[in-house]
């Protein structure tokens, strides 16, 4: 409904860096930060999808006022503050109002700052006027179990017809927003719900995703950043096939993604497309191979400012060392990853590293030591791995028990083997992954001679209840 009341546009202004928000991030980085955020929403019953490039927004004054899920959270997080002592504008100076920018064809909004587009609970997201962007967005927009997850994917496919007509004529920065969402949304219901029911409908938004390559965008870093989030979401989804079996298809999205590097002069997804490609050639049972790529990883990343990454890119070394059975190169490599991370966050991590703390460290190093035998070793990094997980990453606590279940089975200690499988079983219902199930299913083979040890029984005829999950590929 129209009003007379509505103020005139007001010509665009840069953004006011909030200096009061960053000041309360302290040392943290951005994605430590974000964590905090989402583990205080889930303290008070509220979703929100914070995330690294979130808070950079928020510190640049890109968001003026945040949505109410997002003030809710800051106050709680905040006590005793108000939205203008942690830098925001009053909600009443930007309600609802946008503004278009420069850099846009015709079509294409953005706003000033007056909302939150990429939290699915904001009432004053005004994104109507450009189909694909809006499409994409809503796409993503949904929560809930393993299956509802992957029905919220489904629309994507709505997203971009591949017809000459219907490609866009130019791509603005509303569309590589949408684009850059569709990553973080993808990576978000995987850390919930495991990748077998996510694959197939991810797949419509990567063809969209390289349907806006080809249009072309309107300045060149909005070409920069469409071409770094179709290379990023080509590994997001290449990651959705690795974890369910669907190794050949995965290689082909990591191929696609490192090509996308190489066009484009990217060394930070040149170092991630490397990075997954190696822990794909670990598990596809091609050591060498990873080690080989672990190493361009590195060299790629060497001048990315991270520690954290080169950290990470040394435990994918460290795994292609074990499964050559090279214990010396192993070792060497796990003590580099721990220095580096030890080292701590900076504000050049990538965003994608989010998963990456010192639960995962624990986790790879498990994996590496299990690869060589040594399972006493593997399960006691498996163990504090579990404990140190963020609850937020389902997915990974079920991965990092079904490791130590596997451990433990192997190291011969099968009552405590079965107590952890049981956990594993109790996740299942959220996750749906057949990297786990695969695991779990060695784990209840190798503990078929130990029926009468404590507990054995009662987790192999649970295991053995469970319907078999169908693999597409090699695991």
């Amino acid at each position: 409904m129209a009003s007379s009341s509505v103020p005139a546009p007001r010509p665009h202004r840069p953004p006011l860096p909030n200096a009061a928000f960053r000041r309360l991030r302290g040392p943290r980085s951005p994605a430590e930060f974000a964590a905090l955020v989402r583990r205080a929403a889930r303290e008070i019953g509220e979703r929100v999808s914070c995330d690294a490039r979130y808070i950079g927004r928020v510190e640049a004054g890109e968001i003026r006022c945040p949505n109410y899920a997002y003030e809710r959270v800051f106050l709680h997080m905040f006590p005793g503050r108000t939205l203008t002592d942690l830098g925001f504008a009053p909600r009443s100076s930007v309600r609802g109002r946008a503004a278009r920018t420069a850099e846009d064809v015709p079509g294409t909004a953005e706003t000033d700052g007056a909302y939150e587009p990429y939290d699915p609970q904001d009432p004053y997201d005004t994104h109507h006027n450009d189909e694909e962007s809006d499409v994409l967005r809503r796409a993503f927009m949904t929560g809930g179990g393993a299956t509802v997850a992957a029905a919220s994917l489904g629309p994507l496919g709505l997203c971009l017809d591949a017809s000459p007509a219907r490609r866009p004529r130019r791509v603005g920065a509303g569309q590589v927003s949408a684009l850059e969402e569709a990553v973080r949304r993808i990576r978000l219901l995987d850390d919930r719900h495991g990748a077998d029911g996510l694959y197939r409908r991810a797949a419509a938004p990567l063809r969209a995703a390289y349907a806006l390559l080809d249009a072309g965008a309107t300045r060149q870093a909005t070409a920069d950043r469409l071409h770094a989030g179709a290379g990023e979401l080509a590994i997001s989804v290449g990651w959705l096939a690795h974890d369910s079996g669907r190794f050949d298809d995965a290689r082909s999205h990591y191929a696609e993604a490192l090509a996308t590097a190489r066009v484009t002069g990217d060394p930070a997804l040149e170092a991630h497309a490397f990075c997954n490609t190696a822990f794909l050639a670990r598990d596809a049972g091609r050591p060498r191979e990873a080690v080989r790529a672990a190493q361009a990883a590195q060299r790629a990343a060497r001048g990315l400012g991270s520690p954290r990454l080169m950290s990470l890119l040394a435990l994918r070394e460290a795994g292609g060392w074990a499964g050559l059975a090279d214990r010396a190169g192993c070792e060497r490599a796990l003590v580099r990853a721990q220095t580096l991370y030890g080292q701590g966050p900076t504000d050049d991590d990538p965003e994608w590293m989010s998963f990456y703390g010192e639960a995962e460290l624990e986790g790879l190093e498990a994996q590496c030591w299990s690869t060589l035998g040594d399972w006493p070793r593997a399960a006691r990094h498996a163990r504090r791995a579990a404990r140190l997980q963020d609850p937020h990453f389902t997915r990974n606590i079920a991965l990092y028990t079904a490791e130590l279940a596997d451990d433990l089975a192997r190291g011969g200690r099968p009552d405590e083997a079965a107590v952890a499988g049981t956990r594993v079983l109790d996740l299942l219902d959220q996750v749906q992954s057949s990297r786990i199930q695969t695991m779990l299913a060695g784990t209840a083979r190798v503990l078929l001679p130990h029926r009468r040890a404590s507990g054995v029984a009662d987790f192999l005829d649970r295991h053995a209840s469970r319907p078999r999950a169908v693999s597409a590929g090699t695991v």
